[in-house]
């Protein structure tokens, strides 16, 4: 499989539109990379990049976006409100697919020695790509910032990894890094002071805030036996925060780095920084996601809203999504598109699928001289449909007035309706793919003796995977109607009817999908392996045709 990295590189400008196109226009312009988003910022003055590809593509795409800032940022003319000492002032590598963290640190030294040698700007090494323990701390690589680089340059404590130690007034220095995903995440707070801002970012950042004597500002600070200052804690492992004021939207803001999201989730972060908040006074009126996010984590803090509502998680990932946005006011100051922000998205195949179409659209290309979709994603899609229906049952019955205690219990249900409704899904693509694999085979060349060992080879190999697709609906079909009877049973009488209409669908997946089973198991040569699959596909229709009639017999039951 395909290595796969991503590269989040932060440039020194974030107001002139044609300067931030040079430097993409330079990444786009190296082959094997997608530039996924371009997120700049006016208050300050920095724009954060994401590009995806192959660790070499990615490497050298990387470099000509440093080359290119280097030409077009002039650092000794830049102000804004973040922490920076760079024309390009971060460059990470992020490991996305079948890529180690030690290999990704490997690329980022890599790029590292590059910068320096040929562009003569000071590169250090941070977080996994560090040389030594000290310089893991991006903030203790950028301290004294632009400003301070021709002192820091001359202290031998802090040369730089690679290139000169000369300070290079146009482009500054450039910090370059392997780490895990880091998300960039503001909070709006209804305050303009930066203190008040400060003060919460402290409450929560894991770094916390200096132990002092009486007054927490100004008061002395208290000191270790070693002399080093005590500090106390915040509440957020794995955050960096500080409090700034943003001009373009007049407001204060709570500007958070949440370095590992598997153990400070965006929505435990906007949570704590609420309670916070309220106890100082203010509220949070929202918040700002600085480029992308993974899609798991925006479906985590949508249900976890949902929950503390009391609501069903089992519904449709774009309402989750939904939830999300609104219940941390990701869109109060600007649109927030999960299309353009959730890194999925972006990398998703644009090809349209079968399961995209809308229904009208579906059936004529159904209905039209070409031999797929057919009967195989037609029986996926019916099987899609019965387990949509028993979502509804448990998502109604979630919602049923004098049901509240029970919302979980079918919130549950309705989880697991949605895992069964979105394989089927899967799989009406599946099985077209799988006809059309198998088409390609039939078409290979058959001139030579070995051409014709290949093209038969590759015939039982696409024939074997055109039986277990439709082998798989059945499967997936059937465990959807455990949950469909359990709505028949337990959900929301009113709603019985349409879990009957669920079992129909799911038993009608099965059989329809079985006679797909049937058809292409003439093609397979290995006896033993037809026999062994006949039998699995007959024991889950004879399965199938039971569980339906025992959910029908309930549901015919409860309406006399």
């Amino acid at each position: 499989m395909n290595q796969l990295i991503e590269c989040v590189p932060n440039f020194s400008e974030g107001r002139n539109p044609l300067v931030i196109k040079q430097i993409t226009d330079a990444i786009e312009g190296v082959e094997g990379v997608k530039l996924l988003n371009v997120d700049p910022g006016k208050a300050t003055n920095r724009t954060v990049v994401t590009f995806v590809g192959s660790p070499g593509a990615v490497v050298e795409a990387a470099f000509q976006a440093v080359k290119k800032a280097a030409e077009v940022i002039d650092m000794s003319q830049h102000h804004g409100e973040h922490p920076r000492f760079g024309a390009t002032d971060v460059c990470p590598l992020v490991p996305v697919a079948n890529i180690s963290m030690e290999e990704t640190a490997k690329y980022a030294r890599q790029l590292a020695k590059r910068i320096g040698e040929e562009l003569a700007i000071p590169v250090y090494c941070y977080e996994f790509a560090a040389q030594n323990e000290e310089r893991r701390s991006l903030a203790n690589c950028r301290s004294g910032e632009y400003e301070g680089l021709p002192q820091k340059l001359k202290d031998p404590n802090w040369q730089p990894d690679f290139g000169p130690a000369e300070f290079n007034a146009k482009s500054g220095a450039t910090a370059v890094s392997a780490r895990n995903f880091l998300i960039a995440y503001n909070v709006n707070l209804n305050t303009t002071s930066v203190r008040r801002a400060n003060a919460v970012a402290f409450d929560v950042r894991e770094a916390g805030r200096l132990l002092r004597e009486g007054d927490p500002v100004t008061g002395k600070l208290v000191k270790d036996e070693t002399g080093e200052p005590i500090r106390i804690p915040g509440s957020l492992k794995k955050v960096r925060a500080i409090g700034w004021f943003i001009e373009e939207y007049g407001i204060a803001q709570l500007s958070m780095n949440l370095t590992d999201i598997t153990v400070t989730p965006v929505h435990v972060a906007f949570e704590e920084v609420c309670k916070s908040a309220e106890k100082r006074g203010m509220r949070v009126t929202g918040s700002e996601l600085i480029g992308l996010i993974p899609l798991q984590a925006m479906l985590d803090a949508g249900k976890y809203f949902l929950r503390k509502q009391q609501r069903s998680t089992g519904i449709a990932d774009e309402e989750i999504i939904k939830i999300a946005v609104k219940s941390m006011g990701l869109d109060e100051l600007a649109p927030f598109d999960p299309k353009q922000r959730i890194i999925e998205y972006l990398l998703e195949n644009r090809e349209p699928k079968l399961r995209q179409l809308d229904l009208e659209n579906f059936v004529n290309r159904t209905a039209s001289e070409m031999p797929a979709p057919g009967g195989g994603s037609v029986s996926a899609y019916v099987g899609a449909l019965g387990a949509s229906l028993a979502g509804m049952v448990a998502n109604l019955s979630a919602h049923k007035r004098g049901w509240d205690e029970r919302w979980e219990e079918f919130s549950e249900w309705a989880e697991q309706a949605k895992t069964w409704q979105q394989k089927l899904l899967q799989l009406v693509d599946d099985d077209t793919q799988a006809f059309n694999q198998i088409m390609e085979a039939f078409d290979l060349p058959k001139n030579t003796a070995e051409e014709k060992a290949l093209r038969s080879a590759a015939i039982q190999q696409a024939t074997l995977h055109v039986i277990m697709v439709p082998l798989e609906v059945m499967e997936t079909a059937f465990a959807s109607m455990e949950v469909i009877g359990q709505m028949a049973e337990r959900g929301n009488p009113n709603s019985v009817s349409d879990a009957g209409v669920g079992a129909l669908c799911a038993r009608t997946a099965v059989q329809g999908a079985y006679l797909n089973v049937l058809i292409n198991l003439s093609g397979l040569d290995d006896d033993e392996k037809v026999k062994e699959l006949k039998h699995r596909a007959e024991e889950l229709l004879y399965q199938a045709e039971y569980k339906e009639q025992a959910i029908l017999a309930v549901v015919y039951g409860k309406i006399n």
